[in-house]
């Protein structure tokens, strides 16, 4: 069954396989619910979003046979970056900015002290062509979580061809695993207001032609901040993430790309057992202010089991002595040939090789887990098991909805 989104707003009325626009004050207690096989298309003309407001619920589980998919409602062949825009889920967690307005749509407000509120389901889920901009440079993203608590689920996620970020989290606590972010426009995995959740195994894929123009940002494969200023509002970004990989397709990538790791403004973001490729022109890893440096050498973030390889630079800034501590087991400078990638893991067109060769290096090179996450010393988002199968879509412009 197919749907359009026809209204800049959609307040939530409990409701299966059926979506209904209205202007309702009542609607924080709502839950929507979405079948599994169905198809969302969002209306470009009048900037359609889906935004699920504090104390409602979106459940959305599909499967992996029958995964959602809010799409563009444009033609085969005729779809692109920003038709429509976006999946908001907001939440009572604890954000560090008051009021917290979301950003691109500017109106609705969340965060609040229940850091493990549920915002619904969000499992087995494509979101493709968001990214419309509301307004000039401000775009919503493909799924964007403000305040989101831990009580939500966030699983099996693909992000693809979005006009701003992949997945971006201001504030909240909510854990996540399984996302891909596949050619998206500006930054794959961005952090904000206070976000500490958890997040492990998950896949940034970069077309290097594609990057964002705006004379006001860069493309990064992580993008982190405390807050705008770098200040010490509390709660911090002190986020975790864990078994992630960063890559960026075959050819020279644009200027407009900057950094795998772009961590800055007094972030306090931690990454465990993750690997990057590509031939980022700022670099690698770069800690990006004097409060971002001090929280690592404080031990208030973390990284380790971290490998960087295909780049000019690894580490661009940070405690270089600190990270190359051989505890840490982390590797920059690294030739991509010595990793035993997949031979098609950056292929321009299609579905990249995913899992490691027989032998590599990212099957058991890293450190163990910190508590929370599933215990891997694997590096990167695949090891022996490809959990993109039967539900990701590699070539959303091509396909009949």
């Amino acid at each position: 069954m197919k749907f359009s989104l026809k209204s800049f707003l959609f307040m939530l009325i409990a409701a299966s396989l059926t979506l209904v626009s209205c202007n309702r004050e009542d609607d924080t207690g709502a839950t929507l619910t979405i079948e599994p096989g169905t198809v969302i298309k969002g209306d470009k003309a009048t900037k359609a979003t889906l935004i699920i407001k504090p104390g409602a619920k979106l459940i959305a589980e599909g499967t992996q046979s029958k995964p959602i998919v809010f799409t563009s409602n444009q033609p085969k062949g005729s779809r692109n970056y920003g038709d429509w825009g976006g999946v908001i889920m907001l939440g009572n967690a604890k954000v560090n900015k008051t009021p917290a307005t979301i950003e691109g749509e500017n109106i609705s407000t969340f965060g609040g002290a229940d850091d493990n509120d549920n915002s619904g389901i969000l499992k087995y889920v494509r979101i493709e062509f968001a990214g419309i901009a509301f307004e000039t440079d401000k775009e919503v993203n493909g799924l964007t979580m403000g305040g989101v608590g831990k009580g939500t689920t966030i699983d099996y996620v693909q992000v693809s061809f979005t006009g701003d970020d992949g997945f971006e989290w201001f504030g909240g606590t909510v854990n996540a695993k399984h996302l891909v972010s596949f050619k998206n426009l500006d930054d794959d995995f961005d952090t904000d207001w206070g976000y500490s959740g958890l997040v492990q195994y998950g896949l940034s894929f970069r077309d290097p032609k594609v990057a964002d123009q705006c004379s006001c940002s860069d493309s990064n494969g992580f993008e982190s901040d405390n807050d705008a200023a770098g200040s010490e509002a509390q709660p911090q970004t002190s986020c975790k993430f864990a078994n992630m990989s960063i890559i960026i397709a075959d050819g020279t990538p644009d200027a407009k790309f900057r950094s795998a790791f772009r961590l800055r403004r007094n972030s306090a973001l931690s990454v465990y057992n993750s690997v990057a490729v590509g031939a980022f022109p700022k670099g690698g890893f770069e800690l990006g202010d004097a409060a971002t440096q001090a929280n690592f050498v404080n031990d208030k973030s973390d990284f380790r089991g971290l490998i960087l390889a295909g780049m000019t630079k690894g580490i661009v800034a940070g405690d270089e002595a600190k990270l190359k501590d051989a505890a840490r087991k982390n590797q920059f400078g690294v030739d991509p040939a010595t990793l035993g990638l997949n031979a098609n893991y950056k292929a321009a067109t299609g579905k990249p090789g995913l899992l490691p060769a027989a032998g590599s290096i990212l099957l058991n090179g890293g450190v163990s887990l910190p508590a929370g996450f599933e215990a891997t010393t694997a590096i990167g988002a695949f090891s022996t098991i490809d959990w993109t199968e039967g539900w990701t879509n590699w070539d959303p412009q091509n396909t009949d909805y």
